[in-house]
C-alpha cells in the first residue's frame, strides 16, 4: 500500500470523526448527555499531547510490553507445535479433533478463569492474549507444513538432509509467512481482548485509563485521547508485522 493512500484515508477519518462531532454537539442528542460525549480531534489530540508525560505513555509502555510478551510466547509455543503436526500425520490426526473443539471459542469469556488462576497481575493478561494468537499461529503453520509440495521434500531429502534439516530448511522457512500472517490477523484481536483483560483489578495499562477517565472521572477528551493511543498501539504492531515479513520473506514479494 502507497503512503499517500494512507495519508488520504487518515485524513478522510479524521473528517468523519471531526463531522460527526460537530453533528453530535448540534443537537442530535439532548444536551444533558451530549456535553462533550464525542469531542473531535481538534479537543483530542492536544490532550493526548499534554496526557503522555502525565501517565498515558506509561499506560502506553505496559500494554505495549504485555502484548509484545503474549506474541513472543504464542509465537514460541506454537510455531513448533504447528511444524510438528504438520509434517506428522499421526500427530495431527490425533490433536485435531481437539484443535476442532477449542478453535471455536471465544477466548475472551475465559478471562475470569484466569484471572482466577493467575491473578490479577500481567500474567494473567499476557496468558489470555497469548491464547488467542496460539490457536491462530498453531492452525496456519500447521496447514502451511501440510501443504508443502512432496517432491520439494523429497529434492530435499536425495541431498542427504535429515528430520532436522528439513525443519530448519524447509518447514521453518515455508512457515514463516504463515506465522507473520496468524501475527498480523490476529493484532486486533488481541488489542482488543487486552482492554477488557485491563478491567480486571490492575491500575496500569490503556484499557484501565481508557474506563477510569470515562467512567469514573468523565473526563471525556482524557477517554478518547486513550482509545487514540490504543489506535496507535494496534497499527503499529501491525506496520511492524508487515516491515518483518517484507524483511524475513522477501520471496513472498518478488515480482
Amino acid at each position: 500500500m502507497r503512503k499517500s493512500d494512507l495519508v488520504l484515508g487518515t485524513l478522510v477519518l479524521l473528517l468523519l470523526w471531526q463531522l460527526t462531532s460537530w453533528v453530535v454537539g448540534a443537537g442530535l442528542l439532548p444536551a444533558a448527555a451530549r456535553a462533550n460525549i464525542l469531542p473531535g480531534p481538534f479537543t483530542v489530540f492536544p490532550v493526548f499531547w499534554a496526557e503522555l508525560p502525565k501517565g498515558l505513555g506509561g499506560h502506553f509502555l505496559v500494554s505495549l510490553g504485555r502484548v509484545l510478551a503474549s506474541m513472543a510466547l504464542a509465537v514460541l509455543l506454537a510455531a513448533p507445535a504447528g511444524l510438528v503436526m504438520g509434517q506428522s500425520r499421526r500427530l495431527n490426526r490425533l490433536f485435531s479433533p481437539l484443535l476442532y473443539l477449542t478453535y471455536p471459542v471465544p477466548k475472551v469469556v475465559l478471562v475470569p478463569v484466569v484471572v482466577l488462576v493467575f491473578g490479577v497481575g500481567d500474567a494473567s493478561k499476557v496468558v489470555v492474549i497469548t491464547l488467542i494468537l496460539f490457536f491462530q499461529i498453531l492452525v496456519l503453520v500447521r496447514d502451511a507444513a501440510a501443504n508443502l509440495r512432496p517432491e520439494l521434500i523429497q529434492s530435499v531429502r536425495s541431498l542427504g538432509a535429515g528430520r532436522r534439516a528439513l525443519f530448519f530448511y524447509v518447514y521453518l522457512p515455508a512457515s514463516l509467512p504463515a506465522v507473520l500472517t496468524a501475527l498480523r490477523v490476529s493484532v486486533g484481536i488481541a488489542v482488543a481482548v487486552l482492554y477488557v483483560a485491563e478491567l480486571y483489578a490492575t491500575q496500569q495499562g490503556l484499557g484501565y485509563y481508557i474506563f477510569l477517565q470515562g467512567s469514573s472521572l468523565f473526563n471525556y477528551p482524557a477517554m478518547y485521547a486513550g482509545i487514540v493511543a490504543m489506535a496507535l498501539l494496534g497499527l503499529g504492531l501491525y506496520f511492524a508485522i508487515d516491515w518483518l515479513e517484507r524483511r524475513l520473506c522477501p520471496w513472498e514479494f518478488a515480482a
